[in-house]
């Protein structure tokens, strides 16, 4: 499965950069062109940012990647009192 999120990801980066290069600098496109190009670089964009944040859970959560250094609410609790006081 993460072989597909992968594929995915590189897809949906490419379709975002193509797009997005035919709707910024193409100058003979019609209005509805434009819109289209413009919106399939959005979807693009989009998918390739949750396919990316998918890969990078279950990297973390395989234990191929280190996982972040965030704090359990407890944990966060206690700071946040002590540096209260």
């Amino acid at each position: 499965m993460t072989k597909l999120i992968a594929i995915i990801n590189v897809i949906a980066w490419a379709g975002f950069w193509a797009f997005g290069y035919i709707a910024v600098t193409s100058e003979d496109l019609t209005e509805s062109q434009l819109v289209v190009a413009a919106i399939l670089a959005f979807a693009g964009l989009i998918t390739g940012v949750l396919a990316y944040m998918k890969l990078v859970r279950s990297s973390e959560a395989s234990g191929y990647a280190k996982g972040t250094n965030q704090l359990d609410a407890e944990a966060r609790n206690r700071a946040q009192e002590e540096w209260e006081k």
